[in-house]
């Protein structure tokens, strides 16, 4: 659920934030607007558009500002709520540039979503909160995940439903054909077989027809376990196609996939991870030396426990470590160094010490992923360093116990 959320944020994030470059065409008074009066009453939408500037921009710092909090998870629930609210405060103030069938589809999924109360199952600050290290096998909330799938399969089913009941059906008629000959502006990409297609009269019409059929079983082979996995690679595929072929909005080759992915077994995910943590558990790993008296250090490792999804690092207590001469077993590390800051022993025998200790791990920790591009950023190998070395300096200082107030048990 919590790759789902990343998913659905992105979306909505990319799809609204480019109209604010424009805010005196988009939703000013002197932008040109189109109302939809369909989804929403005309006494709502002259309150909207009696907003002054000030309102709208409060709107989009709660957008951006919300819209970033649900990304990484943070107030899951509150944020995913603010989200909504805000896209549909610019749906009203102006349909023109958001009011497409892959936003209305994108922003019923926002309202499904916001009756998750907790989205932190992983990939989430909110399950760093919590620091529960089997967030990975929190069952996800049944009745949302049901009414997404069926939002997915009914899409596809009355879109079928609509290509043969509507003028110009495709049971009759060769939308495909005529698109490749004489397709209306903005409709059609220059793709690889579009020129063989523009003469194959036949071949486009069962074409058409496949996709049609396809379409309406589909909301059938997704509910069937035998056929499910298939006709999660046919939509792949068919979205992949989709998105080569024609000028459609991004929003369909992000949202569709995602909600595809909803009907993949999460036991299964479960099981894969438990492997993969139990063959690491009896392999070499990397060993994290850390101070074990310090509450501050501590509860860093808990964290560093709750990411390591593979349990692919070992963490080991300074002070239960053998010292032999002041040097710890196989490693020239005095515990002076130890208790300094954080050192990192890699699979190799290679020793790494402060801030390249979280460069090393990054990709270790799939929850660190996302942030590998600060770490990595140009600069970030000098102020990396002054950061950590300060904060190891003085990790006392936000020690639970007021005795350390002063720093005095990192001094002694």
């Amino acid at each position: 659920m919590s790759l789902f959320r990343m998913a659905i944020a992105f979306t909505t994030i990319t799809h609204v934030i480019p109209s604010f470059f424009q805010m005196a065409d988009n939703y000013y008074p002197t932008a040109f607007k189109t109302f939809n009066t369909l989804f929403f009453t005309v006494e709502f939408l002259d309150f909207v558009q009696k907003s002054p500037p000030w309102v709208i921009h409060g709107f989009v710092g709660v957008f951006c500002l919300f819209g970033f909090f649900f990304f990484i998870g943070l107030f899951s629930q509150l944020s995913c709520i603010l989200l909504t609210m805000s896209s549909y405060y610019f749906y009203a103030l102006n349909a023109f540039h958001v009011g497409t069938l892959s936003w209305d589809i994108l922003l019923v999924t926002l309202f499904i979503m916001c009756m998750t109360n907790y989205h932190g199952d992983y990939f989430s600050v909110d399950a760093l909160i919590v620091g529960d290290r089997n967030a990975y096998k929190k069952k996800r909330p049944f009745f949302q995940q049901r009414l997404l799938q069926f939002l997915l399969g009914f899409i596809f089913f009355y879109t079928a439903l609509y290509k043969t009941t509507a003028q110009g059906n495709w049971l009759f008629d060769n939308p495909i054909y005529y698109i490749m000959n004489f397709p209306p502006s903005g409709t059609t990409k220059m793709f690889l077989f579009r020129d063989y297609l523009r003469t194959q009269e036949t071949l486009c019409y069962v074409i058409g027809l496949t996709i049609v059929v396809a379409e309406f079983l589909m909301i059938f082979l997704l509910f069937w376990r035998k056929t499910r996995v298939s006709a999660i690679y046919l939509g792949f595929v068919f979205h992949v196609i989709l998105i080569l072929t024609l000028d459609v909005p991004a929003t369909f080759f992000f949202l569709f996939p995602a909600l595809f992915l909803l009907f993949i077994n999460p036991q299964k995910i479960v099981n894969i991870i438990e492997k993969k943590r139990a063959i690491n558990e009896l392999t070499k790993r990397s060993q994290l030396i850390f101070d074990g008296n310090c509450q501050f250090c501590l509860a860093s490792v808990e964290r560093l426990k709750m990411m390591d999804l593979f349990n692919t690092v070992k963490l080991c207590d300074l002070h239960q470590m053998k010292e032999v001469d002041g040097v710890f077993e196989n490693l020239t590390l005095t515990k002076k160094q130890a208790m300094s800051q954080m050192h990192l022993l890699d699979v190799n025998g290679k020793l790494y010490g402060g801030f390249d200790v979280f460069r090393h791990i990054c990709f270790s920790l799939p929850m660190l992923w996302f942030v590998s591009w600060i770490i990595y950023f140009p600069g970030m190998g000098i102020l990396g360093p002054i950061v950590y070395s300060w904060v190891a300096k003085n990790r006392y200082l936000f020690h639970g116990n007021k005795k350390c107030s002063d720093n005095s048990c990192f001094l002694h």
